[in-house]
Order: structure tokens, then C-alpha cells, then sequence
């Protein structure tokens, strides 16, 4: 799950801006290729020493070969011991279980320090989920099309689809290590340390909480600006439990017992509005729908913490998924956020029991709809 990832790690986040381009037919591999190469080393000035890619290696099941194609062309930039296999969770993109996919051609970059890059090999940790060896830009070559048998057929065109990560490559050109040093998120998380007297970079746990509330908030804010209002339904579930997520960090570890969130609004729109107006144009809106998400959720979890607390102190080992089911159904603690405490806690809880009584629940709802 990513988003336990967000604020833990120096590269998820749970919005980003995504650099890329499309091909319908105009251009294919080889222009694709050319042109990233073009853009990160005479563009962005990148160390071309610190570049790796990854290429296809071809799937026995689905009667594809190794792209090698791709191999040729990466072979004008980079040497061969530079260019590697890829599997096809990795180097094969599909929309789904049918419709247009094909390989992919992924780049990384090596950002460790050198004494780090002479010890051991770049190539050694593409893919490994390492901090400082990451995926900046991936090309899409889609020539299959996917049917419901599983059986791939050529497209009449070949497209192309090519994304490059906006925050990574800031971090990369800024020359520090983690996504959240660099100035898309260092004004957002200087106002939170401010908000809590705090310093960033101190203690690990508040800087964590620091971070989630910064990635938060911008997902936040623009998923309010294009239309999405939390609320306990699909898209709008996310919403609301990303907000939730960070309420319950700040209240946590930042000692941040109030709604604050809505007043970061101000300090995003100062460095963002000027490039998304409809962030200034809708800031009224933004700022009351946060506030009055963090008020409600406030009422809640400062009861619900001190209930957690209490089950936790009376039981030896796993908690009982009844306990869990009864946080959620009669004092509305979201599940995810009790696991999330639980789990911080060193402490799991009986998911099948709280699965039965979820069942339970339903049936009982279905019932009453019925009569």
C-alpha cells in the first residue's frame, strides 16, 4: 500500500506532477529515446555517469521477445552493462486485462554520493526500492493489444506514452536526497514546523508527520479545486481519508490539537497559484470544506485515541476485531487509521472478526431496507 508509504520514504507521494509526452502514430522508439536523452543531459544537465535503463526482457508466456529494439537504440547513449533486463512487472505497461500495452523502457538515476556509487554498482539496486536509486522517466511503447483470451496482437499504429516524475527530478537538479528538500515542499513544511514550535529535522517522527501533512495537503487542496469533495464514497473516501491520515499525525506527533490544515492552503497558493489558477480562484471553498473536515474528524479522534489506549492496556497480544468493529461502528473510527495506531504500537488485531462483524453489519442493513 503506497500511501503507508507517503512520509516515510523520501520519494512516494500521493499526488505528483507527471512530465511526459504521447505519440498517436507520430514517432516510436527510437524518437523517444533520442529525445529524453536529448532533455536530461542537454537540458537538465544530468550526469549521464548516473543514468541507468531497464528494457524488456520478453515474457516465455506471452510469446514475446527480449526488446530488443530498444537495446539498440539506448546502445548510441549508454554502455551495455548499463542498459538492463527488465521483468515484465516492471518493463511491460497494461491498462488492464484488455486494450492497448506494450514494453517499456525505464530510467533511473544514481543520486547517492560518490563514495557510495564507488562501493557498490547503481546497477546493483535498480529496482530494489532504494532512496537514491530511483525511476525517474518511463517510455511506453505500446504496439499489442490485449484480448480477453490473454492473446496479444499488434496494433494497425504504434504509440507512445512517456512519463518522467516532476518532484524527483527537482530533487535531482536541487542536488539534495529526498523529494521533500526541495522548494515544492520546503515552504509547506517550514509553516508546519512553525505551527508547532518545531524544526525540521530533528526528530524522525515529527519529520515523518512533517512530511505527510505537506504531501497531503497539496493532494488535498487540488483534488478540491478539480470538483472532488471528501465524503465516504469512492473517490471521495480517498479524499477524506488522506485528510484524516494527516489530522491524526499532526495530532500525534506534532502536538497540533486544532484544525490548521486550511491555513496552509494560503502558503501553497503562494507558490503554486500563479502556474493553477483555479487554486486561487476556488481558495474560499478549499479552506471551508478542510476546516470543517478537520473539525469533525478532531471530535473524533480524540475520543477514539483514548479508546485505543484503553483496549490496548487491557489485552495481551492481538486485539479483538470486535473491539476494532466497535471503534468504527459505534464511535466512527476509520478501521485503516486503528491498524495504522495498532501497527505503530507493534500490535495486530483479528481482521477476520472484525470481517465477520462488517458482514453482520450489512446483512442487518440489508434488512432493514428490505422491511
Amino acid at each position: 500500500n503506497d500511501l503507508e508509504e507517503v512520509g516515510h520514504d523520501t520519494y512516494h507521494q500521493t499526488m505528483f506532477e507527471m512530465l511526459g509526452s504521447w505519440s498517436f502514430g507520430d514517432y516510436f522508439k527510437e524518437e523517444a529515446i533520442d529525445w529524453a536523452w536529448e532533455f536530461l543531459i542537454d537540458v537538465c544537465h544530468l550526469e549521464k555517469e548516473r543514468i541507468y535503463v531497464t528494457i524488456f526482457e520478453g515474457s516465455v508466456n506471452d510469446k514475446l521477445e527480449r526488446d530488443n529494439e530498444a537495446f539498440s537504440f539506448w546502445k548510441k547513449y549508454l554502455p551495455e552493462d548499463r542498459i538492463l533486463n527488465g521483468n515484465k512487472q516492471d518493463n511491460f505497461w497494461e491498462m488492464g486485462e484488455t486494450g492497448p500495452c506494450g514494453p517499456c523502457s525505464e530510467i533511473h538515476f544514481d543520486n547517492r554520493s560518490d563514495s557510495e556509487r564507488v562501493k557498490l554498482k547503481g546497477a546493483e539496486l535498480v529496482n530494489k526500492d532504494h532512496p537514491q536509486v530511483i525511476e525517474i522517466w518511463n517510455l511506453v511503447f505500446m504496439q499489442y493489444n490485449r484480448f480477453l483470451d490473454g492473446k496479444l496482437m499488434p496494433l494497425s499504429n504504434n504509440h507512445v506514452d512517456t512519463g518522467m516524475g516532476f518532484e524527483r527530478l527537482a530533487m535531482i537538479m536541487q542536488g539534495v536526497s529526498s523529494n521533500y528538500d526541495t522548494d515544492i515542499f520546503q515552504p509547506i513544511i517550514e509553516e508546519i514546523a512553525k505551527r508547532g514550535s518545531l524544526r525540521y529535522g530533528d526528530n524522525k517522527k515529527q519529520d515523518i508527520a512533517m512530511r505527510v501533512v505537506a504531501d497531503h495537503i497539496r493532494a488535498i487542496v487540488f483534488s478540491i479545486a478539480d470538483g472532488q469533495l471528501p465524503s465516504n464514497v469512492k473517490a471521495g473516501y480517498v479524499i477524506r481519508r488522506i485528510l484524516r491520515r494527516a489530522v491524526r499525525y499532526a495530532y500525534t506527533f506534532l502536538n497540533l490539537r486544532e484544525a490548521f490544515m486550511y491555513e496552509l492552503v494560503e502558503v501553497l497558493i503562494d507558490h503554486m497559484g500563479e502556474q493553477f489558477q483555479e487554486l486561487k480562484a476556488q481558495r474560499g471553498l478549499i479552506e471551508k470544506v478542510i476546516k470543517e473536515e478537520e473539525d469533525s474528524f478532531l471530535r473524533t479522534l480524540a475520543d477514539g485515541l483514548k479508546r485505543i489506549d484503553h483496549i490496548v492496556k487491557k489485552t495481551n497480544g492481538e486485539i479483538s476485531g470486535k473491539k476494532v468493529f466497535e471503534l468504527y461502528d459505534t464511535y466512527g473510527f476509520p478501521v485503516d487509521l486503528t491498524e495504522l495506531i495498532l501497527v505503530e504500537k507493534g500490535i495486530g488485531f483479528n481482521k477476520s472478526e472484525f470481517d465477520f462483524a462488517m458482514t453482520k453489519q450489512k446483512e442487518r442493513g440489508r434488512d432493514a431496507s428490505a422491511f
